[in-house]
């Protein structure tokens, strides 16, 4: 069901226990194409990667691309669950088609929370803290507690708005991909569904936590499966949240 004023999709809330089950879930869609997920995921990181170099322009590009790639994996988690072959071209597939703008316009507005998020930090002095921090030995003990303290604070600040950005965008490229909702409209389901289902959410982030520990150990290999594993859990949670 839509809202009539936004013509965004009213979020369901799901069972607690989903919080895990969207791991299983997840887990068997992946295994259907393992091979073939690690492989676009690994595509992925090399194209972020290479754009991550090129000095300032890298990094905008990056940003307003990350939803058109998500939007390119719902397509293809959606396409292997109907039983379809999955291909190296449908980490591209979002590219084609009438949601390119819609999805663009969706990264300019995660970049425009990233950049806001950033001056948040700097005004709280978080850079400034940490460089006090790091020359502890040139100022009195007492200087360095106060900076730590006022450290702290902008970080947890920074993490809570870190957390509302996350919960904005989490379902908001699928909505776009099958929904064809507005991207601030997107954002603002997104972020219902999310605090309707805030202990399933929990669930699914504490086995998150862990299993990125897990995954960091081996140098970092863990990544090449867990990357890909989460955004397909995007996709399962998703359809939890709003239907097909």
């Amino acid at each position: 069901m839509s809202d009539a004023t936004t013509g965004a999709p009213e979020p369901r809330v799901v069972d607690a226990g989903r919080g895990v089950g969207w791991w299983g879930d997840t887990w068997a869609l992946f295994t259907r194409s393992a091979a073939l997920w690690v492989v676009l995921g690994l595509l992925l990181l090399v194209i972020l990667i290479v754009l991550s170099v090129i000095p300032l322009l890298g990094a905008l590009v990056a940003s307003l691309l990350l939803p058109v790639f998500a939007g390119s994996w719902m397509l293809a988690a959606r396409k292997v669950e109907a039983g379809g072959t999955l291909e190296v071209g449908d980490l591209f597939s979002a590219f084609r088609g009438d949601k390119l703008t819609p999805l663009l316009v969706l990264g300019a507005l995660m970049l425009g929370a990233t950049v806001l998020i950033g001056l948040v930090a700097g005004g709280f002095g978080l850079g400034a803290t940490i460089g006090m921090i790091a020359g502890g030995a040139n100022h009195s003990i007492g200087t360095v507690l106060a900076a730590l303290g006022a450290g702290l604070l902008a970080l947890l600040v920074v993490l809570a708005l870190g957390t509302l950005v996350t919960m904005a965008v989490w379902f908001a490229p699928a909505l776009v991909m099958f929904r064809g909702t507005p991207p601030v409209d997107a954002l603002k389901a997104s972020m219902a569904a999310s605090l309707k289902n805030l202990v399933p959410f929990m669930l699914y982030g504490m086995i998150y936590i862990v299993a990125s520990i897990v995954a960091s150990i081996p140098f970092g290999l863990g990544w090449i499966v867990l990357l890909p594993v989460t955004l397909l859990s995007v996709y399962v949670s998703y359809k939890d949240a709003f239907g097909a």
